[in-house]
């Protein structure tokens, strides 16, 4: 009901622009150009954690990028989540082009899992609305795409916002799982974790787990594989991810 409301509200109230605040726009031209940032990179959280799969974003999350995802997660502004899948879907191609799966099936967009209690506050699940924009973004491209969200918490978390790095990492150690028939639905596809925002990637990291624990058939065996192609020491490649941000620092260690 609330982010039904959410949607009705949109059409009829006045609009600002979710980055800066200009009257009359969603967004303006210089919040989407600042959104689109430097275009889909590599980037790596300072320390980067170990078994974080290969990651690729589109823009320092700061300033109008900040605001629009603020405001499209926290306050419910709907619209903004097309913008902000046009972003994502950048870098989810730019994540699928250098894995080091296999394979030409489908682009299969994984959303790391919003917690039942966030998405009850919110009245929507930010990062599965965005990956659907992103999907759908990326079919008008000509690339075959498509959101299934096989991943489920397995047990209560806390609020990470309030959390450290390390912190972080314990509160998110073993709280992901597959759904059951999750394997089956991502074979034959290239598989890309997606979350609209990165800090210390603990969330990816334990997403990534979570995938690698059922051996799905879209990570094949890799001997000799390195850590740049995302090989781990038990010969399996780490799927993909992709953000829409992450902070500056991780662009600034980008080495592409």
């Amino acid at each position: 009901m609330r982010g039904w409301w959410r949607e009705i509200a949109g059409l009829v109230l006045p609009v600002a622009c979710g980055g800066c605040g200009r009257a009359r726009t969603e967004l303006c031209a210089r919040c989407r150009e600042e959104l689109a940032g430097p275009g889909p990179r590599r980037v790596r959280p300072r320390p980067e954690p170990a078994g974080l799969p290969v990651v690729h974003a589109s823009a320092p999350y700061a300033d109008a990028v900040r605001a629009v995802l603020l405001a499209h997660k926290e306050r419910g502004a709907l619209s903004l989540a097309g913008p902000l899948g046009s972003a994502l879907a950048g870098a989810v191609e730019a994540a699928a082009g250098r894995s080091g799966a296999s394979g030409t099936g489908p682009l299969l967009l994984v959303p790391v899992p919003s917690s039942r209690r966030s998405v009850r506050a919110r009245g929507h699940d930010p990062t599965r609305r965005i990956a659907l924009a992103a999907a759908g973004r990326l079919r008008c491209r000509g690339r075959a795409a498509r959101v299934i969200p096989v991943l489920r918490q397995r047990r209560a978390v806390a609020d990470q916002s309030g959390l450290g790095a390390r912190a972080r990492f314990a509160n998110l150690a073993g709280a992901l799982e597959v759904v059951a028939g999750g394997a089956r639905l991502m074979a034959g596809g290239q598989v890309v974790l997606v979350d609209d925002l990165m800090t210390t990637g603990a969330s990816l990291r334990e997403a990534a787990r979570a995938l690698r624990a059922v051996h799905p058939p879209f990570i094949p065996g890799q001997h000799g594989g390195t850590a740049e192609n995302g090989a781990t020491e038990s010969g399996f490649v780490q799927p993909a991810a992709a953000v829409v941000a992450c902070s500056p620092s991780s662009f600034e260690l980008n080495r592409n």
